[in-house]
């Protein structure tokens, strides 16, 4: 696999509430201290993603979103993984990463579009996205490109906040809303933004650790 892709320019259209430039910006302010104020509140999430990947068949695996690469050294030794992401500034990070920690299993990190990777039909045998859903302009775009890259019978992770239906985490979502340029995610996030009715009726459910802040959704493709 190449190592080395031009990255895409544009990230949606001009009247999403995230576009590309949104998004630089965004995890441009974050790159140098993601890790110790990110890291620890995700850090359940990311292992429990990353221990379904290790459990599931197959060893060609697509991290979108990689961001600072917190996820990389979790991986089994015989999982393949290609890393992508919208922020150079995050991917020099997850770099020295993997050249730190020398993880032989890290085949690529590359500045890419979730939406519009480039990737050959079915390259992958499992494609999983952390904390990712609610930045992208075009949540089902990053679905149908997911599955587009990901062989049939094979999987679909998801970490991600989905907003609450009811009650004060309720208000204090669709409060902060339209500060979404500035945090660079969507605290309003809902599933349907993701999924199609069809797709979350196969799609399995699980709370994530602190607090349920955070859920687990995975899909067979």
């Amino acid at each position: 696999m190449s190592q080395y892709i031009r990255p895409q320019q544009q990230v949606g259209g001009p009247h999403s509430a995230l576009d590309a430039d949104a998004v630089r910006a965004a995890y441009r302010r974050w790159a140098g201290v993601y890790d110790p104020v990110f890291g620890g509140i995700s850090g359940w999430g990311r292992r429990r993603a990353v221990a379904e990947v290790n459990r599931l068949p197959g060893s060609q695996v697509l991290e979108v979103g990689v961001g600072t690469g917190l996820a990389l050294p979790h991986y089994r030794a015989d999982k393949r993984i290609t890393g992508i992401d919208l922020s150079s500034d995050m991917l020099k990070r997850a770099r020295a990463r993997v050249h730190a920690q020398r993880l032989g299993n890290v085949e690529a990190l590359l500045e890419l579009d979730a939406e519009s990777t480039g990737f050959a039909d079915a390259a992958f045998d499992i494609a999983v996205a952390m904390f990712v859903a609610s930045v992208v302009p075009h949540p089902r775009q990053l679905m149908a490109e997911m599955r587009r890259v990901v062989r049939p019978g094979g999987h679909i992770l998801f970490v991600n906040h989905f907003a609450a239906e009811r009650g004060l985490r309720w208000w204090a979502e669709r409060t902060l809303a339209p500060a979404s340029r500035a945090l660079g995610w969507h605290p309003d996030f809902t599933s349907s933004a993701l999924f199609t009715a069809e797709e979350r009726a196969r799609t399995r459910f699980a709370p994530v650790p602190p607090f349920g802040l955070f859920t687990l959704a995975s899909l067979r493709n």
